[in-house]
């Protein structure tokens, strides 16, 4: 137990002082909000429909792939790594700590999107919010599990962040969020599928659940759980 409490205590303080966390997790999603929703919705006025997912497929992504990476590179490839060792607190928990904590600020963030944007840009809401939101929920689970796994995977800063923005680029536009899939070259549009925020936009934007989008996303967090297992036993050798 206090070990547990030690890591909280610990990623606590990361949290406190870390920039990448706020910049990705709210400056540059309600930017790009406050910036693209009203040309989107001027240029396209159907783009109200679903402003509210593609704002949000937008901001979780980016604070999942672009912010979550660089706190993992953090704690496991630097001292932080030997103070948990050092004070017996099990290396998964930085992984787990650090995964709730992004969690729980990419969820506030959606809801500020989901308040905001009827309010700003006249957007519509879903028409099933607790769809929606059940939608929203494995969304960002997934996306930070595949962030997890650049975070593991990479011990450079900076290649860290180079890759994180090498996968969140075609994320981003090939989910459909920017412009329609059926504009795409089909080439592109079959890469976009490689890519959670596809079916993650998919889903929040359907009224009922198509199961096609719910099982693709589970096995994209099941395969990242997966490499995330393994990366983890091999940082704990």
């Amino acid at each position: 137990m206090g070990a547990f409490l030690y890591g909280v205590s610990l990623q606590w303080k990361l949290d406190i002082r870390s920039k990448t966390l706020l910049i990705t997790c709210y400056i540059v999603p309600l930017l790009f909000f406050a910036v693209m929703g009203g040309i989107f919705t001027s240029v396209m006025p159907e783009a109200r429909y679903t402003l509210i997912q593609s704002m949000t497929v937008f901001g979780v992504t980016m604070g999942a792939l672009i912010g979550l990476p660089p706190s993992l590179v953090e704690i496991y490839s630097s001292d932080i790594k030997k103070v948990y060792k050092a004070n017996g607190v099990p290396l998964y928990l930085g992984l787990f700590l650090t995964n709730i904590s992004a969690y729980i600020h990419l969820f506030i963030m959606s809801i500020i999107l989901y308040i905001a944007a009827p309010l700003v840009f006249h957007a519509e809401t879903p028409k099933n919010p607790d769809m929606y939101f059940i939608s929203l929920a494995i969304f960002i689970a997934v996306s930070l599990n595949i962030a997890s796994v650049i975070g593991l995977a990479v011990k450079d800063q900076a290649k860290t962040s180079m890759i994180s923005i090498l996968v969140f680029l075609p994320s981003i536009m090939l989910a459909g969020i920017m412009f329609p899939l059926e504009l795409l070259p089909k080439a592109f549009e079959t890469i976009g599928k490689l890519f959670p925020a596809a079916w993650g936009y998919k889903l929040m934007t359907e009224s009922s659940f198509k199961y096609e989008s719910l099982f693709l996303l589970l096995l994209f967090f099941v395969l990242a759980a997966v490499m995330c297992n393994i990366l983890l036993r091999k940082i704990d050798k």
